[in-house]
Parts: structure tokens; C-alpha cells; sequence
């Protein structure tokens, strides 16, 4: 096996997967920033929750908001509601995996609120949950999914946007969606600071 070769294709693989996203992606990323940014306008907070990679990207999120990304400014209010191993742990062992984020959804999230939802497959069960909680406390959904949103898309009304990698493979998937995290992170910072020059 040529190893160089091996990862030179990975390299090529996720390069071509981006560029073939751009158009597909570039409206509704811009929309899910302004669903964002309203929402903290409006003093509400964001909640984002995935799992696996998807829960280390919510986590990344909600961290570039608390903190900064690449530029300063104040703290805006971000949760990433996959971070808390009580909560996620006796949520699971007396309930069930599937509540792990929907009982966080409905104890912290209020009306105004806007769940980042994280799902490649766009079918995890507590994902879907979590989706059906925050509507039901009137929360916008902000839903990141691959090329084939499942059960998510079903879930989605008009007030929700979803961003649909057009990629079949979980890796390349991941990649983009860290992309579209930073998206968010930029776009945020460029309707509350103003775009650098």
C-alpha cells in the first residue's frame, strides 16, 4: 500500500467534497446565522447537542461563543448540552439514551432559544428528541445533517433551517459541518462587530 498516496486522496477527497458544497450550502448557512444571531440579539441562548464527532462539534461551538473565535468580544450565551456526565448518565440509566438531550431541551431552553442540532445521519433517536422538545418550547432549530437529512427533515417547520451536506460518507460529513461550525462562528461575529476589512 502507498501510504502518501493513501492520505494525498483523503486530502483530495475532502478538498473536492467542500468545493462541491459551496453553492449547495452558502444559503442556508447565511440564514442560520441570522436565526443565531436574532436569537442573542433577543437575549436568548443557543443549545447544541450531537453525538460522537458531533458532540465534540457542539461542544466546539458553544466554546468559540463563550470564549471568542477569532476576534474579541463580549461572551454570548451558548450551552452545549453534551458536556454535563451526571446529567447524561442518570438521564440514561432512568430514563433512556434517547432523553439525554430533550430533558436538557425542556429544563434550560425557554421560547427564543435556538437548538444547534448535529446529526449526520439525521436519524439518531435523542437527536430527533431533542428537536421535538425545543419545538415544543417554541425553540428554532438550526439542524447540520448529511446528504440524506432522515427523520430530522420530517421534524423541521418553516422556522427552522436545515444544512444538508450533499457528502454520503460520515468523514467527509464531519469535516464540512466543522467548516459550517466555523461559518456560523464568523458570520456571527460579522453582523454583531461588523465585517473586518
Amino acid at each position: 500500500m502507498d501510504l502518501i498516496a493513501h492520505v494525498s486522496r483523503q486530502f483530495e477527497e475532502n478538498a473536492n467534497a467542500t468545493l462541491a458544497s459551496i453553492e449547495t450550502l452558502a444559503a442556508p448557512i447565511a440564514l442560520a446565522v441570522e436565526t443565531l444571531t436574532e436569537t442573542l440579539f433577543n437575549n436568548g441562548k443557543i443549545l447544541a447537542c450531537g453525538n460522537g464527532g458531533s458532540a465534540a462539534g457542539a461542544q466546539h461551538f458553544a466554546s468559540e461563543l463563550i470564549g471568542r473565535f477569532e476576534r474579541e468580544r463580549p461572551e454570548l450565551a451558548a450551552l452545549a448540552l453534551t458536556t454535563d456526565a451526571s446529567v447524561l448518565t442518570s438521564t440514561a440509566n432512568d430514563e433512556s439514551f434517547e432523553q439525554v438531550f430533550a430533558r436538557q431541551v425542556r429544563g434550560l431552553g425557554q421560547a427564543g432559544d435556538t437548538l444547534l442540532a448535529i446529526c449526520p445521519s439525521g436519524n439518531a433517536a435523542n437527536i430527533v428528541a431533542a428537536i421535538d422538545a425545543a419545538h415544543q418550547r417554541d425553540i428554532k432549530v438550526i439542524a447540520l445533517s448529511g446528504e440524506k437529512p432522515g427523520k430530522i427533515a420530517e421534524l423541521l417547520n418553516e422556522n427552522d433551517v436545515l444544512i444538508c451536506v450533499p457528502h454520503q460518507r460520515s468523514a467527509r460529513i464531519q469535516e464540512i459541518h466543522l467548516l459550517i461550525i466555523h461559518c456560523l462562528c464568523d458570520g456571527i461575529d460579522c453582523l454583531l462587530l461588523g465585517a473586518e476589512s
